[in-house]
């Protein structure tokens, strides 16, 4: 029942595997990785063997480069392989069919993995090529697939558990990626530790890896089993209404108080009283009731994981080593980049999702109107929750640390925060409007938001790494001022030898990055705005 006969899984790869998008995932991902690695190969005619830095900086670049697209496309298949079946109304069914709960997990588990492990042994001859370079033994190369596997495997735990526990696709994706990439950059970090030691790099990743791994998945397999076996949410088919004073009551860990400060900032509490006049209904409809109509729950998950993550960040990069603070900028931006496309990106979806767009657009709200009330919704909600993450920068400010003398550094690290915040959310709100699902439209936005800010910095990266010198670094280099992580880096900070230590630390001096970011940023979200506003006026998938 679990694997010959288990309807689920034979179901999920059926259909699954036969669509169109899985060719084209897979020929994108070779392609991708083949290029790599056919850019960096060594320019030279004759191959000099006695000298293998080169090959050991093509796979390890190969192996990080593979790691993290598995890490970010894993909660992409799993996240929504149990929100999938809320949001179909099939839930009940699925629960109530012969298959027991681990059958069920599995079945989802084996089925969003397939995808993955398809594309990972497709990389195989890749790799292989590299191999007759010398400075990579084969051993190498199977604790990398080993440990690759394992880590994915946790991830796609993660992800079924997170997905149980929210009946929106988004909540689960957020939280999937907030738990997600912390642990993958924590096993690049000790895989690069570990560069210099083969083989004790080589026994951590065959033993250590799996063993921890393995562990962390029966843990996160026995909460999502449990959580099928009782389920929270069974009985209303997944259109049940949360009383958010009982969830207040009851919650573990965050209270939230809507109708005290800050809380009401991002969670205002539903409205009591009449609309005032020359308000906005939709922005009052999106803030009180709608972005939060399914409960807190993903919202208190967010501030607690992130809030624990940042306080080490905060307390290294800010105030022990404060020449590291664009590091933490880095870390402030990050989360914008996943918290923020997911309260843009079903705005406009879900009214097509409940046939209700249609009706909207013939009321006597204008289109202008409908536009800016979902947008500042959303954009107020992930600029609030970031700011918390903002206000450290403002107190260190205000310390004898030396970050007053860099105000200018600090005040545009603040407008780089601004920026990035209404960036994503018109690109969320922007995907919301093409699409028609809000799974197709929160992923379109990560796609979007990634390709902006982080594909110019690998580029960057990889162009200086194998080609420093050339004409392609030099256009990479301009490339990234689309990118806040690059604004952030650009920025001078300097100490004096007096406040921290013998020698004078400078961050960048760049400000060309900088002030390009600034008015390509401007000029992206301009243009985005002139489009949507174009697509409510024209009435743009109304009737789809």
């Amino acid at each position: 029942m679990y694997l010959t006969q288990n309807s689920v899984l034979q179901y999920e790869l059926l259909s699954n595997l036969r669509l169109f998008r899985a060719f084209v995932l897979l020929f994108a991902y070779i392609a991708l990785l083949g290029g790599v690695v056919y850019l960096a190969w060594p320019q030279t005619e004759t191959l000099d063997f006695a000298q293998p830095e080169e090959a050991k900086r093509l796979v390890n670049l190969f192996f990080f480069g593979q790691y993290m697209l598995a890490s970010l496309m894993t909660p992409s298949f799993a996240a929504g392989a149990i929100t999938g079946e809320k949001e179909r109304q099939s839930y009940e069914m699925l629960l109530a069919s012969p298959l027991k709960p681990g059958a069920i997990v599995l079945g989802k588990l084996l089925a969003a993995l397939c995808h993955l492990a398809i594309l990972m042994l497709c990389s195989l001859p890749i790799v292989m090529l590299c191999l007759p370079l010398g400075g990579v033994h084969y051993t190498e190369v199977l604790s990398a697939y080993v440990a690759m596997i394992s880590s994915v495997t946790l991830s796609g735990m993660i992800c079924l558990w997170a997905s149980s526990f929210f009946s929106r696709t988004s909540a689960s994706l957020l939280v999937s990626y907030l738990m997600i990439l912390p642990l993958a950059m924590v096993g690049v970090l000790i895989w690069n530790g570990l560069g210099t030691q083969g083989t004790a790099r080589v026994f951590f990743a065959m033993t250590i890896v799996p063993a921890v791994c393995f562990t962390l998945s029966a843990v996160f397999w026995f909460a999502t089993t449990r959580r099928l076996l009782h389920p929270a949410d069974f009985g209303s088919g997944g259109k049940d209404v949360v009383d958010l004073d009982n969830e207040a009551r009851e919650a573990v860990g965050l209270y939230i108080k809507r109708d005290e400060f800050p809380d009401r900032l991002f969670a205002p509490p539903k409205r009591t009283t009449l609309l005032e006049d020359n308000s906005n209904p939709i922005y009052d409809k999106e803030m009180r009731s709608e972005i939060f109509s399914q409960g807190t729950l993903m919202l208190r998950l967010v501030i607690q994981i992130s809030m624990l993550l940042a306080l080490p960040i905060m307390a290294v990069c800010l105030y022990i080593f404060p020449q590291y603070a664009p590091w933490y900028i880095c870390y402030v931006l990050l989360f914008n980049v996943l918290v923020g496309p997911v309260f843009s990106a079903g705005s406009v979806c879900n009214e097509r999702e409940r046939e209700t767009l249609d009706l909207l657009l013939t009321t006597l709200i204008t289109p202008w109107q409908m536009l800016w009330g979902k947008l500042l919704s959303g954009l107020r909600v992930s600029s609030v929750l970031t700011s918390f993450l903002m206000w450290p920068v403002l107190l260190a400010c205000l310390m004898p640390v030396g970050y007053w003398a860099n105000i200018g550094t600090m005040a545009g690290y603040f407008l780089i925060f601004g920026l990035t915040c209404l960036t994503t959310a018109m690109t969320a709100l922007f995907c919301s409007t093409i699409f028609q699902k809000t799974s197709q439209s929160l992923m379109a936005s990560y796609l979007v938001i990634i390709t902006l800010f982080i594909a110019p910095l690998a580029a960057r990266y990889f162009s200086e790494t194998f080609f420093a010198g050339t004409q392609g670094a030099a256009v990479t280099r301009m490339a990234s001022v689309t990118s806040p992580f690059a604004a952030s880096f650009a920025l001078p900070l300097e100490f004096d030898t007096d406040v921290r230590s013998d020698d004078s630390m400078t961050s960048g001096q760049d400000l060309d990055i900088f002030f390009g970011y600034v008015v390509v940023t401007l000029l992206y979200n301009g243009a985005l705005l002139a489009i949507i506003v174009w697509l409510f006026q024209a009435r743009w998938r109304v009737a789809d």
